[in-house]
């Protein structure tokens, strides 16, 4: 009898594992480092920018001019030094070298969100995982940012490290948005079986909870419509996000009595 892994769920569906998924002895080691991200992710997002800056202007040689960072920034700038996701230059300038842009540019994310599943009670999980497959005789290939899987069912979650704050008239950042949403729904078009679940994990703040409404409505409609699970920056607290993931493959019971 054939042992059920997401490889084999995928070859049945067409489809299969491409080179090595992320690296998840460095995901669980960047564990406290993920995690201090995602509740301090305002000051990551002032830190991360000086960081790339900086790295692109001396790439460059260039004369680098950033804005300094204020103490608050302290306490990340130390902890990303502490897991040589920065590092400073001769010049005493904040860098970063190829693994530390990818993880700072998003991987951190994916990252996440491979430890909440696990977390969660997947019994696989894999981030940063390409997928090759075939359709008749057209073939082609999709990075997953994570596929999760408990007992015989795969989840699939698209992670998007955006802006945090949601500026309604910002039509590029709507959009990517949107995008993210119909990214998501073609995973489970593509990969997906019925009652397979699928989330966007994104950094973007989508509630006003003084008001109690969403930030963008036609977006969480349209979410609503393809069954996309919007997992927003509200719910990047630990707790939380691992009761979202766990969501992913616990169905209401109400809908499966139906």
């Amino acid at each position: 009898m054939e042992t059920v892994t997401i490889s084999s769920l995928l070859k049945h569906r067409n489809a299969w594992l491409k080179g090595e998924s992320g690296d998840t002895g460095g995901a669980t080691r960047r564990a406290g480092l993920s995690r201090h991200i995602s509740l301090n992710y305002a000051q990551f997002e002032e830190v991360r920018d000086h960081i790339l800056a900086a790295t692109d202007s001396l790439s460059r040689n260039a004369k680098v001019s950033v804005q300094p960072l204020g103490p608050e920034c302290a306490g990340l700038v130390e902890d990303l030094i502490r897991h040589t996701m920065t590092f400073r230059a001769p010049g005493g300038e904040l860098m970063a070298d190829a693994e530390g842009r990818r993880y700072l540019s998003g991987g951190w994310l994916e990252e996440l969100a491979w430890l909440a599943a696990m977390e969660a009670g997947a019994d696989e999980a894999l981030y940063g995982q390409l997928l090759g497959w075939k359709v008749r005789e057209y073939t082609g290939e999709n990075e997953i940012d994570l596929i999760a899987r408990k007992g015989g069912e795969l989840s699939f979650v698209s992670c998007k490290a955006l802006r945090s704050e949601l500026d309604i008239h910002d039509r590029k950042h709507r959009n990517r948005l949107m995008d993210a949403v119909h990214e998501a729904d073609n995973l489970t078009d593509h990969f997906g079986r019925d009652g397979e679940r699928v989330a966007v994990l994104v950094t973007t703040d989508l509630f006003d909870e003084l008001r109690g409404v969403a930030r963008y409505n036609a977006l969480m409609g349209k979410a609503a419509v393809l069954d996309v699970r919007i997992i927003p920056l509200e719910e990047l607290d630990w707790d939380r996000l691992v009761l979202a993931m766990r969501g992913l493959w616990q169905h209401d019971k109400k809908g499966a009595e139906e």
